[in-house]
């Protein structure tokens, strides 16, 4: 049996999700494909950035998510390992309505879209459907084969959406070559309870040393240490002990909290790599998120990012519908509007990496240099948070900048006056 939709979309992640919610608000029947068993229910780090609510609130969803899953944020502290304080970001700073961070308990903003989608009768969810190849007419994709629990299944659609991560398998069956880099670093996640106040986030940077520690719902604070990719199991392997004792040598006033660590199931690990590649589009067939454009979590904003991939592309599908022209053509309208802005993230993810990662003195005493730069010029300082914040496209710093900001000219942030007139 053959199903027929307008479109077809594999993967219910960040981006996929969204999209498939944003196009049956229009009205547009659409069939999501979802490997997984259900709703995902693991432990990962949530902070919604403003572009990212801005999304939500566009869905109609920012203001239903519960008050008691969600933590606002307003400041973030780096600081150097042993505590010193280095540049502190304030999103007071950026204009109304989302001047700040939200920070949810695990998969909170993720379940309200799928709820959103099961309660919408454009658009059918199926979980336990792993996408198997593509369906062709005279060259063109006109839909997909999927293997849904032991059944095999296919749907002819106008347009299939590849929304199914750094692996993607649809990004495969169309044949774009993919610069996929996994990092030699990742990330242990884990969630405590904040046995003494803590209201502001915290950075810690040094020598290869990272450890993030922000303040979310139900007096829960998320941690996170960067560890080299493959030694989660050796870490736990060490104990409890040995990994607290590594945290209250980089932030010693912190110790009540990192001691509420009391089981290695309140833990994950969160591998990192970014993903490049030529192009986004084919005739008929899309790639939206990390399938197109995988990126370091340096630059807080690959979820956020797959996010607005899938609300431009929701713009331009109803008009592919009304035309019935769905070549590569037209679908790349929405990868020129979205490419510059992700390029520009990716670059600087990089340099983050470059810089945040360091095991050289040298290039470590030029990271904490800038951020004290930053903690003195509200000029670049906003450059920064606006970048992060998901509101600008192109990068934050000119070459005057980065010499400026590296304290090789002199620093004329006395000088600056409304930080917005700066921009």
């Amino acid at each position: 049996m053959i199903e027929e939709t307008d479109i077809a979309v594999v993967g219910a992640g960040g981006g996929g999700a969204v999209l498939a919610l944003a196009l049956a608000q229009k009205g547009i029947k659409t069939i999501v494909l979802e490997q997984a068993p259900g709703p995902p229910q693991g432990l990962r780090g949530e902070i919604l950035q403003p572009n990212g609510q801005h999304v939500l609130d566009q869905l109609g969803l920012l203001n239903t998510l519960p008050v008691e899953s969600t933590r606002t944020v307003h400041k973030f502290h780096f600081c150097r390992v042993g505590g010193e304080r280095l540049c502190t970001v304030d999103y007071s700073d950026l204009p109304p309505p989302y001047n700040r961070a939200v920070v949810t308990l695990p998969n909170i903003a993720h379940h309200a879209i799928l709820n959103a989608i099961e309660h919408n009768s454009s658009v059918s969810l199926r979980y336990r459907s792993a996408f198997t190849g593509l369906l062709r007419e005279h060259g063109r994709v006109v839909g997909l084969t999927a293997k849904q629990d032991d059944d095999h299944v296919s749907v002819k659609a106008k347009v299939v959406v590849g929304a199914d991560g750094a692996f993607s398998k649809v990004r495969e069956a169309l044949q774009i070559p993919a610069d996929l880099h996994l990092y030699p670093q990742g990330y242990l996640i884990a969630m405590v309870d904040a046995t003494i106040p803590m209201n502001e986030a915290k950075y810690f940077v040094g020598t290869r040393t990272i450890l993030g520690m922000f303040p979310a719902a139900g007096n829960k604070v998320y941690i996170f240490y960067m560890i080299k990719a493959g030694s989660y199991e050796q870490v736990k392997e060490q104990g409890l002990t040995a990994l607290q004792d590594a945290w209250v040598a980089i932030d010693p006033s912190s110790e009540p909290i990192f001691r509420a660590l009391t089981d290695w199931k309140h833990t994950a690990f969160m591998p990192t790599g970014r993903v490049r590649t030529p192009t986004w589009v084919a005739d008929g067939a899309v790639l939206i998120g990390d399938a197109a454009h995988a990126m370091n979590p340096h630059a807080s904003q690959g979820r956020m990012q797959a996010m607005v991939d899938a609300m431009a592309l929701a713009d331009l599908l109803p008009e592919c519908l009304a035309t019935g022209d769905y070549s590569a053509t037209v679908l790349k309208r929405y990868e020129d509007a979205r490419r510059p802005q992700v390029t520009m993230l990716q670059k600087l993810a990089d340099e983050q990496v470059l810089f945040w990662n360091t095991a050289n003195p040298v290039i470590g005493f030029l990271r904490d240099r800038v951020f004290s730069t930053l903690d003195r010029n509200p000029r670049l300082r906003y450059r920064v948070l606006s970048t992060t914040a998901g509101l600008r496209k192109t990068p934050p710093f000119g070459p005057l900048d980065r010499l400026m900001a590296a304290g090789f000219l002199p620093d004329f942030s006395t000088r600056n006056q409304a930080v917005r007139g700066l921009q």
